[in-house]
Parts: structure tokens; sequence; C-alpha cells
């Protein structure tokens, strides 16, 4: 029989084991862009399954129709995890997520309400005493629908402790199983995290019946830290995202936390249930379907993390290896390159580099990459790592896309006007068109408006080489803008102009699928 995590750490028989709470398909989804489709969704709660995360936030069930049929497909599907589905402090709110997560092996409700003064004032306008009447109500609703409930205190950090420590104690006493007191809006130093947590479970009876948990966001670059230094104040799960993203500068990064746990044991005597040899390939995946590049200098899954370019840095790692790294690529799923990869390289030889990529496609997927693959190569000379990832990431973002580029052929040069012939594959069937603009982007863009009408500020338009030479495979970047709507889109190709339709398709394609959850939103 599989131990439940958080009641293994309520109960202290394993005090050192934290608990690693993923959010990334509900607060990384917020990202502004960041939209995944219901497949998508799947992939990536499949990904953290296996890689051992304890709870999966699914999603906001009452947020929209489309929501909720992911976080109930999920909870259906996941072997492992417990999957929660967040609710406000609303009852609509709670039985909606307690319908999505009942089908789970274990679900969970969590619920959440605001408790500090700009808060109350400005966004609940309710007083202190009325917000604690709710806590009471909406936790023990909660309670009669699943036995695991979270509650959450919105701007816990901006709360004050005596009023605090009253919500907490409500929370448990209706029946609380977590408690999380969350750093909403990234504004607490280390210490002064540590020190609430440190005076809530002293002040609150019972404290030792829940398990607290922090999230923290990272708009002055403290989420990892400021999550940590919780620990050694009592808590015990940690609420966290692949590549770190969430609402305006994103969350407490997964592989960080992870990895500074498994590095600094002498400092940080915890263990998590992470298999840290996935992180690079669940960094790939999110990146992939969310359209959002991971920074070059990103720690533990950026691609400069295990590159050393400095002479004296080379030398120190050719005589030993810990001179300048304190763990290995292996540890996270990064392997060495030793493939030479071309025009000639069979599917196996291609099979292999993907594995060492950390890329796991099915069949189907497979054979599409290996199809692009072999029509990159005979393009291009040498064909790179960073040329097979971008290749890959794009066919998994674009493998659901409603619409697609079949053919662009654009006239270029300084005597204008610039001319752009493109085929789209729209909901499979083809379709031509011929425009003209300013520049051949403004061309290429101008063609993707005839066949698919729409009115949206471009806010982005972003190039770079993939990797060295000329015939570098370009990726662009495309982040598109409608009314509160934004969404990103990423395309490459070694001709700039076909990676900048697929970048706008991408973005486009998001576009309609955000556009369809607000419509749902609305309705409710």
């Amino acid at each position: 029989m599989t131990t439940d995590p958080s009641t293994a750490a309520a109960e202290g028989s394993e005090g050192d084991r934290v608990i690693i709470f993923d959010t990334t398909l509900r607060d990384g989804e917020q990202c502004p862009g960041a939209t995944m489709t219901f497949e998508e969704k799947l992939e990536v709660a499949d990904c953290l399954d296996e890689m051992g995360v304890d709870i999966i936030e699914a999603g906001f069930p009452i947020a929209s129709e489309g929501d909720f049929e992911a976080v109930t497909a999920i909870a259906k599907r996941v072997q492992n995890a417990t999957i929660a589905g967040l609710a406000r402090a609303i009852n609509a709110d709670i039985d909606r997520a307690g319908e999505a997560v009942k089908h789970a092996r274990r679900g969970r409700i969590h619920t959440f309400v605001s408790t500090s003064p700009i808060h109350l004032a400005h966004q609940m306008r309710k007083t202190e005493a009325e917000v604690l009447e709710i806590i009471t109500a909406t936790v023990a609703r909660a309670r009669n629908l699943v036995e695991d409930v979270e509650w959450s205190a919105m701007d816990a950090t901006r709360t004050g402790i005596d009023y605090l420590c009253q919500c907490v104690d409500a929370a448990i006493k209706a029946g609380a199983t977590t408690i999380n007191l969350p750093d909403t809006v990234g504004y607490a130093t280390p210490d002064e995290y540590a020190e609430m947590f440190r005076q809530v479970r002293e002040r609150v009876p019972g404290s030792d019946k829940a398990v607290f948990s922090t999230h923290c966001h990272n708009d002055l670059g403290l989420a990892v830290a400021n999550s940590l230094a919780a620990l050694g104040a009592g808590a015990r799960q940690i609420e966290c995202t692949i590549n770190g993203i969430g609402e305006r500068a994103g969350n407490a990064a997964l592989e960080e936390i992870v990895m500074a746990i498994r590095t600094r044991r002498d400092k940080l005597r915890y263990d998590t249930g992470i298999e840290s040899t996935m992180l690079a390939r669940a960094s790939k995946l999110v990146s992939a379907v969310t359209n959002f590049p991971v920074q070059y200098n990103k720690a533990i899954v950026g691609r400069n993390a295990f590159a050393h370019e400095s002479g004296i840095h080379q030398d120190g790692i050719l005589k030993h290896q810990q001179t300048y790294e304190i763990m290995t690529p292996e540890s996270v799923g990064v392997g060495k390159t030793s493939l030479v990869m071309g025009k000639h390289s069979g599917r196996n030889a291609f099979r292999s580099k993907l594995k060492e990529l950390g890329y796991d496609l099915g069949e189907n997927a497979f054979e599409d990459a290996f199809v692009r693959f072999k029509s990159l190569a005979d393009r291009k000379k040498h064909v790179y790592d960073e040329d097979i990832e971008a290749l890959v990431d794009q066919g998994i973002a674009h493998m659901h896309d409603r619409m697609k580029v079949v053919s662009l052929t654009v006239i270029a040069g300084n005597m204008g006007p610039q001319t752009a012939t493109l085929t789209l594959d729209i909901d499979g069937a083809q379709h031509t068109v011929q425009a003209t603009g300013n520049g051949p982007v403004d061309a290429t863009f101008n063609a993707i408006k005839m066949l698919v009408p729409h009115e949206v500020k471009l806010d982005l338009y972003q190039v770079h080489a993939v990797t060295e030479g000329t015939d570098a495979q370009a990726e662009v970047s495309v982040r598109l803008e409608e009314g509160e709507r934004m969404v990103t889109g990423r395309g490459a190709d070694t001709d700039t102009m076909v990676a900048s339709a697929r970048a706008y398709l991408a973005a486009l394609n998001k576009l309609m699928v955000k556009r369809q959850k607000m419509a749902h939103v609305q309705q409710i």
C-alpha cells in the first residue's frame, strides 16, 4: 500500500521528508501567454507523476469547462500523485473542485481566501470577523467532500501575525489538513518568512495536526530562498513550478528546490521523492507546450548551466569535474554529447540522441520528428544538439494546432513592395493567398491575416540563431495582445520567414484556445 506523503509528514514518521506540490498546470498556466491545450496538460501531468511529484495541482475547475475537464481527466489518469483542484472560498468553487477531484486515487481541495489588510479593504471588502466566518464555513464544506483539504491565506506575508494565527486556527479546527502561508506578492525576505512560520506553528493550538506549506513568488528573486528558509521553521510542503513559470516574475522553481536539497544535504537535511534525472526532460516539455523559452543561464536546466567557455574553467573541469561543477549534468538528465548527427544518421542513432537529450517520444511523434530531422540535415552541414531540441520542441508545441504552415514563398529586396505567398492548413483544409507588406515579415504576417482575419497587437517580434553559422536555424518569438489576453508563440526553421510564420501561428493558436476559455468563464 502506498503511503500518502502528506499523512506521513503530519504524523512525523518522515520528519525530513519534503512534499513537492507542483502547480505548473494551475499557477504556471496563469503566466501571460502560457495557455496549454487539454492534450498538453495531460502530457505534463504524466511527466510530473512519473518524476515523483507528490501533489499535482491540476487546475482551477470553476474557471472554465475546459479546466474542469482537464482536472477530471488528470484525476482519472494519474496513478501515484494526489490531484488538487483550486477553489476560492465560495461554495460553488468548492463543489466544482470536489466534483473534479473525486475520481482521483487521492483528491485534494485547495481553497484560499485573502487575509491581509490591503486585500480585505480593496479586494474582499470584508471585515476580519467576516473572513474568519468564511474560513470556517468553506473549509468545513470542503472537508465534507474530501478528506484532504488545503487552506491558503492569500497574501499571508503582509498579514498581521495575530490575525494570521486566528485564521490558521479557524482553518485547522474546520478540518484543514494542510496550511499554506504564501508570499503571494514576493515581498518577504528569508528570515521574515521563516519567522512567520515559526510564530504561527508555536502560537496556534493544534498546529501539529497539519502540514505547513510554502508558496513563494519571485518578484524580488527570493522565491527559492524563502521556500528553503521555511523548511527550517517547520514547513514540510513546498509549492513550486517547472522552470519557475507563473504569475508576474513566476514561482519557486521545482528543479532548483530539488537540487538545492540534494546538493546541500550538509545544510538541508531533507529528502524529496523526485527523480532528479527527469528534471531536464520536464523543463523541455513545459517550455515546449507553453512556448516559453528557458533562459540560457537558468539554474539547473538552462543551456549554459553545465557549459564552460573560460579557459581556466575548461582546464579545471578537464582535470577534475568538481572544480567548477557542484552537481553532474547526468544528475538532472543532461547527457553528454556523444553522437555527431547528420543526413546519414539513421533512426537508431536519432532515437539514442533523443534519449540522451531527455526526450521520450511515442512512435508517431518520433516518426514526425525523424522526418523533420532528415529534412533539416539536408539543409544544414552540422546538426547540433540545440537544433534537435528546437526541432522536437516545435513538434511537441504545435502537434495539436488548428493552423499550420504548408508552404511559404517570399520575394524581398530593396525594389519593393515585398510579397509573400502562403499556404496554410486550417482544420485539415489547405488555403493559399498572396500579400504584400513593408518588408518580408510584414508581408508574411499580412498573408496570415488574410487567411485568418483578426485584430491583435503585435507586442513582440524577436529572432535569434539557435546555433552558430550562416545555415543556423532561426528561432523566432512572437507575442500577441488582444485586450487583456496575451499569448506567446515560437517557431524555428533555417528560413527566418518560415520560422516567423510558425511563431505567429503558434501564438494565434494559443489565442484561440484562450478565447474559448474566457468564453466559458463568462458563461459561469
